[in-house]
């Protein structure tokens, strides 16, 4: 088994802890799971590092619920951030275990912390795999029972951090209603 095997199936086997079964398998992993097939559809050949980015971006997210920091949006930021971080240090200690140098342990961090975004083409493929997978797999939940003004914001959002090549990809792979269409059209 490769370093790059072993460091995914221990981020895979930290995920499995994950109590949330609501899909049969433990939620973390099988977002994982997702986040790498969509990095494998949307940038084969991506490098180690951004494969382990994209297969740890929410390990053990579920010891940090959101219901920990207050309402609204500071709450909402705070807790993104300080999950940015958990996810990146808690990567670095898998990747060093499998005996990663220094270097790629940082690389990883600052991709899973998002640093350089629009700036670093590694960060932005990342965030268009993340991009990606939710709108594949967890928007229509996510949308259930929201109205479409707050949909509609959501949405814009989600597009403005994609790269102009995501969001015309965007377009063409999901069928995306108006008005949400046209903030992948921009």
């Amino acid at each position: 088994m490769t370093r790059l095997a072993r460091t995914l199936a221990a981020i895979d086997a930290a995920n499995d802890a994950d109590p949330d079964r609501s899909e049969g398998t433990p939620a973390a992993r099988l977002y994982g799971e997702r986040m790498t097939e969509e990095l494998e559809r949307l940038r084969p050949g991506a490098s180690d590092e951004l494969r382990i980015a994209a297969r740890g971006q929410h390990v053990e997210r579920w010891t940090s619920p959101r219901a920990g920091y207050p309402e609204g949006r500071k709450g909402y930021l705070d807790w993104r951030r300080d999950l940015a971080q958990y996810h990146a240090r808690r990567v670095g200690e898998i990747m060093s275990a499998q005996g990663y140098d220094p270097e790629s342990i940082d690389r990883v961090g600052r991709m899973i912390r998002k640093e350089g975004i629009k700036r670093d083409d590694e960060v932005q493929a990342l965030e268009d795999v993340i991009c990606f997978t939710f709108l594949r797999w967890y928007f229509q939940p996510f949308a259930d029972g929201r109205d479409t003004e707050e949909l509609e914001r959501i949405v814009t959002r989600t597009a403005r951090k994609m790269s102009a090549e995501a969001r015309a990809r965007a377009l063409v792979e999901f069928d995306l209603p108006e008005p949400f269409a046209a903030a992948f059209a921009s």
